[in-house]
């Protein structure tokens, strides 16, 4: 080859990496921006029932009608197979990402006759803040995670997001730069991980993975969860309105316990956190959430350029 060839190809080749290097946010799906900041998450496990606290897919039994899921969850524990839901919107600032954590039975080990303290299907989550840095996967900068009818927000080291409206309640603990959450055993309050053992000693680590994995037992460590995307056709967000899956905007249809008591991401809904923060808003106006609950936020757009709760 040439002197001047042996030049351009090596100039067509610098420009091939500088172009990868410096244009890559518009590379990562969102499957790859969401396996990227899936959570490490830890499990508690229930000694009494403790294949009741696996996590799963709403339709982990072949089908779509949640009236059965109770009765289906322990007849073949091979079906609880680890899974989250996602979802990613975006503005031009940032990329919010939903996981939400499917349990077939929010439960008790003790009696419940009158349906008060349980129910059938139950699904908790977080949502992400991550940043549009330049960098493939941007930056992580908060989280919002749901337990039950309450909302907790915590920040990484480093963010310099700070208390809004509502407090910052605690750093959000990484491995190997992914976030970790935790999940009550029975009733799956889902919060930042403190660091702490598992109460009583058990519980299951699942780590995200191609394949979601059931675990051996209550106490397993490594335990494979997979990501199924909330948008996918035939999948949670298609089935919307749906009745036999959904007994209301949002929410499961359900009579174990108390009837219709589960929501999806965009029926979560906080108590006490203002009436501008109506029902749904993490999963359909995030950037709006985000921006009541944090303040110091730099940059920080409130304009969607892709929301498909929107669509």
């Amino acid at each position: 080859m040439s002197p001047a060839r042996k030049a351009a190809a090596a100039l067509l080749a610098a420009v091939s990496l500088s172009l990868l290097l410096t244009s890559p946010a518009s590379a990562a799906t969102d499957a790859e921006l969401a396996f990227h900041w899936a959570p490490v998450h830890y499990q508690d496990t229930d000694s009494s029932d403790h294949d009741a606290d696996y996590v799963s897919t709403v339709d982990f039994d072949g089908e779509w009608n949640t009236l059965n899921n109770w009765e289906s969850q322990d007849d073949t524990l091979s079906r609880l197979t680890g899974a989250a839901y996602y979802s990613v919107v975006e503005t031009s600032t940032h990329w919010f990402i939903v996981y939400s954590f499917y349990h077939p039975r929010d439960w008790e080990d003790f009696p419940d006759p009158f349906g008060q303290y349980t129910h059938e299907n139950d699904m908790e989550g977080m949502l992400a803040t991550v940043r549009k840095d330049g960098t493939v996967f941007g930056k992580l900068e908060a989280v919002v995670t749901v337990a039950h009818s309450d909302f907790y927000s915590y920040v990484p080291a480093g963010s310099t997001f700070t208390s809004g409206r509502e407090n910052v309640d605690g750093t959000l603990l990484l491995q190997n730069g992914r976030p970790t959450t935790r999940q009550e055993a029975k009733g799956h309050g889902l919060y930042a991980w403190n660091g702490a053992e598992f109460p009583g000693g058990d519980g299951v680590v699942y780590l995200p993975s191609s394949l979601g994995e059931v675990p051996s037992g209550g106490n397993d460590r490594s335990v494979g969860y997979r990501l199924v995307d909330t948008f996918a056709a035939g999948g949670l967000w298609a089935r919307r309105n749906d009745s036999t899956t959904y007994a209301g905007w949002g929410t499961f249809r359900g009579d174990n316990g108390k009837d219709n008591a589960a929501n999806t991401a965009w029926g979560w809904d906080d108590g006490n956190d203002g009436s501008d923060l109506q029902r749904g808003m993490l999963a359909n106006d995030p950037a709006y959430l985000v921006s009541v609950y944090f303040a110091n936020r730099g940059n920080f757009s409130l304009t969607y350029t892709r929301n498909a709760y929107r669509s």
